[in-house]
Order: structure tokens, then C-alpha cells, then sequence
């Protein structure tokens, strides 16, 4: 994979990249993002940098009208017209100022089929040319993308950290700390209300969108985090009697939030409401994006994340549920765990003793994400380094397995095995609980749909291997993404997909893993890293 070398004031920074993008999407994946105000269409010439070694195309016509003969012979390029193909090595002249939010992964490229019945004509006037954004309020990242309504086409995306991470990195936590004062429910609710704003600040400034034309917004998330966000009801979500139940946690009041994020004044803000219980209106949206219940029964879906959703589609009924298995697929809990972003190890294989991986927009390691995780585990057990049981080896040091050498920060610990294989266990219970309310085996699946920024990166075989997924043919296995956020932009442009979700509801039976009379044994059956 070529790379590209960015020269830093302290130092060198390389990106691998996968060739056929341009400079600014590469960068914009990382930490050193270059300034842009026009979507990449080269209208701006903010975004220069120089060419230092490598070889490019030669100059666009928006390049020569910016930036003139005498800059172009000096290597100044506009990074968003400039196609990256092979070993790269630049300067940025213009660096974007510092922020927590990243381009969403081939952010800008979807376009969405609008349905011709979509009501424009309902939407607010005077606006010519109307925009809408889909949120997917997740425990750990939020995820946003704004589009053109009257085309379908995606404008910009991004994702950045929940700011409730500092009020705990599961949601029994927050909600915990929401219940102890009224305070802190309003700051909970209004962190989440604030990033959805820098969020949208972001992509406004650098795409050079009028956020005054954003008439539309859809929002999604689990159960917890959209209790904490309205700040109605998240205390119900702490008494086991209410999580079988349908929680009324949708906001009363949209207008404030609307004047805090710099939309229309009249944009119609929509929050989709959960199932029930845990069950969110993420869930439903990757249900419904991925098309689980059209293609005949035994279709299974997996939301992984703090709190992992699971659909089973049997052919007449869609069995639900949620399992609390933490942080651990995020990245977080982990000593050295880190979140899918720059710098995050997400593939590693073991050869000979020799230790090699793939880093996300970086060629530096600052962590290892949960798909990273799920490699390194099954390389250690293929290695006789790791038990099936979660024991190292004996050869192993007491303080746990080094990733890289003279990195005391980089060791996967006891500790974090018992967490992965607690957050494991509690997938498998909810697969196994699913199956058994339908009457069906492992046997019986025809198609595993794996959502969430955890899924994207997964080596099927390897997770198979030490029990996350069932062992079906991996070709039956589908990484999806960010299905919630998929669906929620299916959401914005057509009123028959509404309608679909409405009826997945009708449809949907929910199941509470804690009424499991055999839920210790088949957690303990589950703790085991081997096969299912």
C-alpha cells in the first residue's frame, strides 16, 4: 500500500492510502487536515500544500487559475485536485485548525434515490436548495452526514467521541450519574446537544454549506442515550421492571436545539423512538437498511458496540434483544485499547513469532480497536500463547503480551482478555436466547449481518474462531458498517422507508436477556475462546 509522508515540524507523519483519492480525503482522515471551504471542488484554493518527492497529474484548471505559474513550478498544488496513486511526500501549507471531528470513511461519495412522494413542498420556505442530516447517537461516537434533499447527494460526514465518555464509558454508568442530581442530566444532555452542533460547525465551514438550509434532521440511538438526550425517563432504564417496556423518551422541546446548532428555525427535527427496553432506534435502522426481513428467515443481525443489539428474523417474527457486554469492542476498558481512529491498530497476524498489523491512517500505533483486538486474540491462541480458557502461557510475562517492543503502554493484559471475554459472552447468550425463542440452530442461519465501526474492520474467520460469530460459511457473513446511520439517511429521503420502520416495530418481539432462567450457564459456555 503507498503512502503518503507529510512533513511536520516534529517530524514526519505517514498515511497509507488506498490509491484513486484525493490529498484532502486522505488527510481528512486523520489528525493533520488541511483548511478547505468548498466540498473539494477546488472553488476555494484554500487547500495547498507543496509536492516535495513523487509524482502527480499535472495541474487542474481550478489550480492554475489560484495559484499561478510561479507556485505551480514551486510544487504548490491544491491537495483536493491532486489524485494520489503512488508514494507521496508533501508539505501542508494551509493546516485546518485543530479538531475532534474526522470525515466519515468515503464520506461524500453516497447518493441516495430520493422517492418521488418525499413532501419538499412541506418543508419550510423561502429555501431553494434544502439540506438534511441523519445522526446516529451511539455510547461511544456520534456519526452525522448532511444531504441535498431535492438530489439525494451526500454533502460531507463526520464522526467524532460522545462527550458523556467522561460521565462513564457504559450507559448503566450514565444513567446512574444522570439519576444522582438534575444537574447532571442536563449536562448530559446538553454535551451530546453541543457536539451534534460542532459536528455540523464542522462540516459547514470546511464544505462551505449554509447551515440556515439544513430544513430536515433524523436522529437515532439506543435507548439510553436517547433518555439522556431528551432527559426524560433515563431513571425508568435502571429498574428492571421497565425493560421489557416501551420508554417515552422523546424531547419535548426541538426549537432550542435548532438555535444552538444554526439550522432553520422551522427545521423539523424527528427522533426516532426505541423498541423497547435497550432496544434502540439504531437497531431498527440497521434492520431496515440492510434488508433483513425481506430474503426469508434465518437472517441474523449483530449491532456490535457498548451496547450490542441483535435481530433474529425468523421469516414471521423479528426477535430482539440487547447485551451489555461494555466497552471492549469500542476499544475502551481496554489498557490498550483505542476507538476506531487514526492511529488504531485493526488487523494483526502472527507469522513465525514475528507480530504484523495495519494501522488506520497512520504508520504509527497508538492503540489497538476492537477488530484488532478479535486478530490478536486468535493469533495468540493459534500461537499456543493464549487458552481457550483466557490463561496466557507460561513463557508469557506476568504483566500480559507486548504488542511492541519498549512500548509499556502497548501489552495486552489478563484483564483485558477477562473483558473481551465478557463482552463476548454476552453477544453469544443474545445469539443463543434468539435462536432458541425461534426454534432454530446455528444450522439454520442463512445470512449474519455485522453493523457497527467495530464490524467494518472484523476478520470474519478469526472472530469465528474463538466464538463472536456463529460458524456459518464466512461468504454468509456481511460487514455493513454503520448500519444505523445507513438508515437514517434512508430515512431522510424517503417516506416509504419511515413507514417500513414503523412496521418492523408491529413486527418485533422483544426479549429481556435477565428473564433467562440458563443465562449463567450459557454466559459461562460463552466465556470460552473456541468455536460456538
Amino acid at each position: 500500500m503507498p503512502e503518503l509522508t507529510v512533513i511536520l515540524k516534529e517530524g514526519e507523519h505517514r498515511i497509507p492510502f488506498v490509491p484513486g483519492q484525493s490529498l484532502r480525503g486522505i488527510l481528512d482522515t486523520t489528525d493533520v487536515r488541511v483548511r478547505s471551504g468548498c466540498r473539494g471542488m477546488g472553488a476555494c484554493g484554500l487547500c495547498r500544500v507543496r509536492i516535495l518527492a513523487g509524482k502527480v497529474s499535472g495541474p487542474t484548471p481550478n489550480e492554475q487559475m489560484h495559484l499561478g505559474s510561479t507556485q505551480l513550478a514551486q510544487g504548490v498544488r491544491l491537495a483536493c485536485q491532486v489524485m494520489a496513486e503512488q508514494d507521496l511526500q508533501i508539505v501542508v501549507l494551509a493546516p485546518a485548525p485543530e479538531s475532534d471531528w474526522r470525515s466519515l470513511p468515503g464520506g461524500g461519495g453516497r447518493r441516495i434515490k430520493r422517492s418521488s412522494s418525499f413532501p419538499l413542498k412541506d418543508l419550510p420556505q423561502p429555501v431553494e436548495s434544502p439540506y438534511g442530516v441523519a445522526v446516529d447517537l451511539g455510547t461511544t461516537h456520534i456519526n452525522l452526514s448532511l444531504y441535498e434533499l431535492s438530489g439525494g447527494q451526500c454533502l460531507g460526514g463526520r464522526y467524532g467521541l460522545n462527550p458523556q465518555m467522561g460521565f462513564g464509558s457504559d450507559v448503566m454508568t450514565r444513567l446512574v450519574a444522570a439519576s444522582e442530581s438534575p444537574k447532571q442530566a442536563r449536562t448530559l444532555g446538553q454535551q451530546v446537544v453541543k457536539a451534534i452542533g460542532e459536528g455540523l460547525l464542522d462540516i459547514a465551514t470546511r464544505e462551505g454549506i449554509n447551515l440556515q438550509q439544513v430544513v430536515r434532521l433524523i436522529l437515532v440511538g439506543n435507548t439510553a442515550m436517547l433518555a439522556l438526550l431528551s432527559g426524560r425517563n433515563y431513571g425508568l432504564l435502571l429498574q428492571p421492571s421497565h425493560w421489557m417496556s416501551a420508554i417515552d423518551c422523546l424531547p419535548t422541546d426541538t426549537e432550542s436545539w435548532a438555535e444552538s446548532w444554526g439550522i432553520h428555525p422551522q427545521a423539523r427535527i424527528e427522533v426516532i423512538p426505541p423498541l423497547g427496553g435497550f432496544v434502540g432506534s439504531d437497531l431498527l435502522a440497521g434492520v431496515m437498511t440492510t434488508h433483513l426481513t425481506e430474503n426469508g428467515g434465518g437472517s441474523l443481525f449483530i449491532d456490535f458496540g457498548t451496547n450490542s443489539e441483535i435481530a433474529l428474523w425468523d421469516g414471521q417474527v423479528l426477535w430482539v434483544t440487547s447485551a451489555a457486554g461494555g466497552p471492549a469492542f469500542e476499544g475502551s476498558g481496554i489498557s490498550c485499547g483505542l476507538p476506531v481512529a487514526p492511529g488504531a491498530i485493526y488487523r494483526v497476524s502472527l507469522k513465525d513469532g514475528t507480530l504484523d498489523y495495519a494501522i488506520i491512517a497512520s504508520s504509527e500505533p497508538h492503540g489497538l480497536c476492537g477488530s484488532g483486538l478479535v486478530d490478536l486474540i486468535a493469533n495468540l491462541i493459534r500461537s499456543g500463547s493464549l487458552t481457550h480458557m483466557g490463561r496466557f502461557a507460561p513463557a508469557v510475562p506476568k504483566e500480559g503480551f507486548s504488542l511492541i517492543r519498549d512500548k509499556r503502554d502497548m501489552v495486552l493484559t489478563k484483564r483485558d482478555v477477562d473483558v473481551f471475554q465478557r463482552a463476548k459472552a454476552a453477544v453469544g447468550v443474545g445469539i443463543e436466547v434468539l435462536l432458541a425463542q425461534a426454534g432454530m440452530g446455528s444450522e439454520d442461519l442463512r445470512r449474519i449481518c455485522v453493523g457497527g465501526a467495530f464490524g467494518r474492520f472484523l476478520d470474519v474467520a478469526n472472530a469465528q474462531e474463538i466464538g463472536l460469530l456463529p460458524m456459518i460459511q464466512p461468504d454468509l457473513v456481511e460487514l455493513c458498517g454503520n448500519t444505523a446511520l445507513a438508515g437514517c439517511e434512508d430515512m431522510l429521503l424517503s417516506p416509504v422507508v419511515v413507514e417500513r420502520l414503523k412496521r418492523l416495530g408491529n413486527e418485533a418481539s422483544v426479549i429481556n436477556l435477565s428473564q433467562c432462567l440458563d443465562f449463567d450457564d450459557i454466559f459461562l459456555e460463552n466465556l470460552y475462546l473456541q468455536p460456538m
